[in-house]
């Protein structure tokens, strides 16, 4: 199919894409990757009147150390921030993620900040963001402001973005020097949309003792989801194999996935328990340098 008759617009700065945004409202709609948006216009679910395309604002693509945590600009590409050995260093559960998208065509196109403000519940990258307590720095006319992940996700793919808004880019910060982390996912074939996802940053303490633990599940909800009920079993005790699998089902207590075509929502909480347990026993062997 084709796409709906728009126009197009190309801004070669953030200031004039916002001009362009106040101009056309609510009937506009930014371009970044394309690898979602341009499939649904094709297939005429969404039927913008002006696609602006944000491929020619240079200054919303980069990756920058930033005290010891990495800012990665809205529109750097999913493929480079895979390479990025700042990445690597300052987020390694980012780097770890990141090759679960999709296929590396699209990574090679798709975009860090296009995932984060398109909202999939089955993208990888916000439940990453949640895990990471990552923040994120959005633009308007007003000026700029910064946005918590737990206050960006807003339902199902909807976010904390204004109509007349720009997504600059993430900052996820330093992780803990006792910090673990790891991220699991399951689906049909790899590249196929996620039926879950887990990913976890735990810290340890004195005696090997859980310090924190984060768990963020995606593909359980209308958008990414912290299973705070996971944590508890494990923070002020040791991560044997029991407390383990006491904070993966706690983590399966916590969600009421949704069934479709693909799996049931009894089939989508087991895969969080089991996933759950996968990626928790991955991140504490980090902690203690067995992994």
């Amino acid at each position: 199919m084709k796409p709906a008759p728009f126009l197009y617009r190309c801004p070669g700065t953030v200031d004039e894409a916002l001009a362009l945004l106040e101009e056309h409202g609510y009937d506009a709609k930014l371009l970044a990757g394309g690898q979602s948006l341009i499939p649904t216009m094709n297939f005429r679910l969404s039927e913008p009147a002006v696609l602006i395309d944000l491929n020619r604002v240079d200054d919303l693509a980069g990756i920058e150390g930033r005290d010891g945590g990495v800012w990665i600009g809205a529109m750097t590409r999913q493929r480079s921030a895979e390479r990025s050995e700042t990445v690597r260093q300052a987020a390694p559960l980012v780097a770890e993620t990141l090759p679960w998208i999709a296929h590396p065509q699209i990574r090679n196109r798709g975009t860090v900040g296009g995932s984060l403000a398109h909202a999939d519940p089955a993208s990888e990258l916000p439940a990453v963001a949640l895990a990471l307590e990552a923040r994120l720095l959005v633009r308007g006319k007003s000026g700029e402001r910064w946005v918590p992940a737990s206050e960006f996700f807003t339902g199902l793919f909807a976010t904390a973005l204004g109509p007349e808004e720009i997504l600059l880019g993430v900052e996820f910060p330093a992780v803990p020097a006792a910090a673990g982390w790891a991220f699991e996912e399951v689906s049909r074939r790899h590249g196929d949309y996620a039926l879950v996802g887990v990913a976890v940053l735990v810290t340890s303490g004195s005696g090997g003792r859980c310090d924190s633990a984060r768990v963020a599940l995606l593909s359980v909800g209308d958008g990414p989801v912290v299973s705070t009920a996971a944590a508890g079993p494990l923070v002020g005790q040791e991560p044997t194999a029991g407390t383990i699998g006491e904070a993966a089902a706690a983590a399966a207590r916590d969600v009421d996935p949704p069934s479709d075509i693909h799996a049931s929502s009894d089939y989508r909480r087991q895969l969080v328990r089991v996933l759950t347990r996968r990626a928790l026993t991955r991140a504490f062997n980090r902690t203690q340098g067995r992994e």
